[in-house]
């Protein structure tokens, strides 16, 4: 699998297009971020096509998609933020789903499969797949509706649209589920991407409980050929710290 770069994670306070050039010069190939608006999208593009970095993924501008009377805003924030990702060639867009309205679940369950499927026609003109994203409630997102990978993938196959994936997060799924690695395998039809961190503590995978070598190998093994995201707080500097990753489970 190719490794990707979470700009934000790493290299916040760097120049955006200077961070694409130091993570080409640090050996990957792959990048990603969350808020567009700030970035001046051609530049953005340029430096990606100079240095052979793709821009993996970044995020939606809304995250409502539990309530439908907020359907209209959740894809009038899809339409804005797809024109942004064809402009500087990103091809996947993470969005996560809001919180819990304290409604049935059923309720919001369906809230989401309509507001995907009415995003259809948005993502076959852009030609960008929209990646939902559970996320753990114990820890960093009390109060976030999907929590569970189980549901998110009951949800792309109820879409059913090869646009509409999930962003599956190791850490988040750790801390909510286990079960890792037949998650993954037997869920690829449904991933566009990979997160990941160590748990406890969000730091580098090989500070947490979870042997991501074993990980990453059984998802190589099983046909996966997306990206996986460091996305984790470094406890080092960001390029000693990137380095160190590459020592461990790129050598």
């Amino acid at each position: 699998m190719r490794i990707c770069i979470p700009i934000p994670c790493f290299f916040r306070k760097m120049d955006f297009t200077d961070a694409i050039r130091t993570v080409k010069k640090l050996g990957f190939d792959a990048a990603e971020t969350y808020n567009w608006k700030d970035l001046d999208l051609d530049a953005v593009r340029a430096v990606c096509e100079d240095t052979g970095v793709e821009l993996m993924s970044m995020c939606t501008t809304e995250f409502n998609m539990t309530a439908p009377d907020m359907r209209e805003k959740w894809l009038d924030g899809l339409r804005e933020s797809c024109e942004a990702a064809k402009k500087m060639g990103v091809k996947r867009l993470i969005t996560q789903v809001g919180n819990d309205t304290g409604v049935e679940r059923a309720y919001q369950h369906e809230s989401i499969v309509q507001a995907l499927k009415q995003a259809r026609p948005i993502l076959e003109e852009s030609g960008v797949t929209v990646m939902i994203e559970p996320l753990n409630t114990y820890v960093n997102h009390p109060g976030y509706y999907l929590w569970s990978s189980r549901e998110a993938f009951d949800i792309i196959r109820e879409v059913g649209h090869p646009l509409v994936k999930v962003v599956y997060d190791i850490y988040h799924q750790q801390i909510m589920e286990g079960n890792i690695i037949p998650s993954v395998t037997n869920n690829l039809d449904c991933i566009a991407h990979l997160h990941s961190a160590g748990h406890p503590g969000r730091h580098e995978l090989q500070l947490g409980e979870s042997d991501y070598k074993v990980i990453f190998k059984a998802i190589d093994n099983a046909g996966y050929t997306g990206a996986c995201g460091l996305e984790y707080i470094p406890t080092t500097d960001s390029i000693e710290s990137l380095e160190t990753f590459k020592k461990i489970y790129l050598s």
